[in-house]
């Protein structure tokens, strides 16, 4: 019984991702043919006019459906931006898609104009018809897993991020991703996994790949790697995809408890400052102005409250009031800063003054004016 609920649960998961879900026939002239596309747009994407990260999923007739819904999923969370997910099939055409050569690793043939279809038709045709951002990640298994650093070798790489899924990597391959990694000069996040179970060849190679960019010192590369206990070759991406998701947006990613604790209460210079960086970083790398979360704010005023660096609640009021101008919420860290740094008067006003704005984020009107309440009766006002 519990399987059936199990199974009925994935089906209407399916089901629900599938009415987002758009194909179409893509006329290549490099290719001489048509491919077919998976197309999954964001929530809402009609009604805004937001622009968005594209990933592209190779190997997209059985990676596709996989990667939309762990995109749609996290992404209505507020844990990674809303993404376009593109699929690419190549049913029947990997192996001459991916074809390089023996003798210097490049592509070639096939392969060689596969690369250029993605380059030079399907990418401009995505930034062409949708609303595109920069950022793009690139998702791959097996043999495209090796083939999507072949756009990361370009002197612009392609592609910001990519997902490298137990690669079956070309005999040079290794000694091409590390030597453009330690001195790539924009942002590049690379992802790599394998697991215990995968096959011997290609763990052998995944795991020689890694021990290669472990000796990357790179403040541009942000990488990441996993090794699974338990799944097979065919089994890891479902294992992969949602950690690759992870640890690509981390930085989007509302301040966790570990980021709390690890991070932002040893930070050593202004919280506030942290957060605007973070914020700051986010539209750079993603080129999405993402409003401040409430979780955020909440994690700075307790970082200090822990530290006791009083002064530091003037900054973050006034970055609250620009953020959240019609609520409560600056007026209250402002209120706070002047009553722990010696200003009761002026800090019991400025809860009164908040009275008249909107509650929100569990701060309420019976709250603020319990505080100036206080004040009144401790200091005779």
């Amino acid at each position: 019984m519990r399987r059936l609920i199990l199974l009925f649960i994935v089906v209407f998961s399916f089901q629900q991702i599938t009415a987002q879900i758009s194909y179409k026939n893509f006329e290549s002239q490099i290719l001489g043919e048509s491919r077919q596309l998976k197309i999954q747009l964001p929530r809402g994407y009609d009604k805004s006019d937001k622009s968005y990260p594209i990933v592209v999923v190779f190997d997209g007739d059985y990676l596709f459906e996989m990667v939309a819904g762990n995109v749609d999923y996290y992404a209505y969370w507020e844990d990674i931006p809303e993404c376009i997910v593109i699929g690419v099939n190549q049913l029947g055409k990997r192996e001459d898609d991916t074809a390089f050569s023996e003798l210097n690793s490049l592509p070639i043939d096939n392969g060689d104009a596969f690369f250029r279809f993605v380059g030079e038709e399907l990418v401009p045709y995505l930034n062409n018809t949708y609303r595109t951002e920069a950022f793009k990640v690139a998702i791959g298994h097996d043999k495209t897993a090796n083939f999507i650093n072949y756009f990361l070798l370009k002197e612009a790489p392609l592609f910001r991020a990519y997902i490298a899924l137990s690669p079956d990597l070309a005999p040079d391959m290794t000694t091409f991703v590390s030597e453009r990694l330690a001195t790539v000069e924009s942002k590049i996040f690379y992802y790599l996994a394998t697991a215990s179970n995968d096959v011997k060849s290609l763990k052998e190679k995944t795991e020689g790949l890694q021990t290669a960019l472990n000796g990357i010192d790179n403040k541009n590369v942000l990488k990441a790697f996993d090794n699974f206990e338990g799944p097979t070759h065919y089994s890891l991406p479902a294992y992969a995809i949602p950690k690759a998701l992870e640890s690509i947006f981390f930085v989007f990613q509302p301040i966790s408890k570990d980021e709390y604790k690890n991070t932002l209460l040893k930070f050593e210079g202004s919280p506030v400052e942290y957060l605007t960086e973070k914020y700051e970083t986010i539209e750079d790398l993603f080129g999405i102005k993402k409003q401040i979360s409430i979780n955020d704010f909440r994690a700075v005023a307790a970082t200090i409250n822990k530290t006791e660096k009083f002064d530091y609640f003037e900054a973050l009021g006034k970055l609250a009031r620009k953020q959240y101008p019609d609520t409560l919420l600056g007026n209250y860290y402002l209120g706070r800063y002047y009553e722990e740094t010696g200003n009761p008067k002026k800090a019991m006003k400025t809860y009164q003054s908040a009275y008249i704005l909107q509650e929100i984020g569990g701060i309420t009107k019976d709250h603020v004016l319990e505080l100036a309440e206080q004040l009144k009766i401790d200091f005779g006002f």
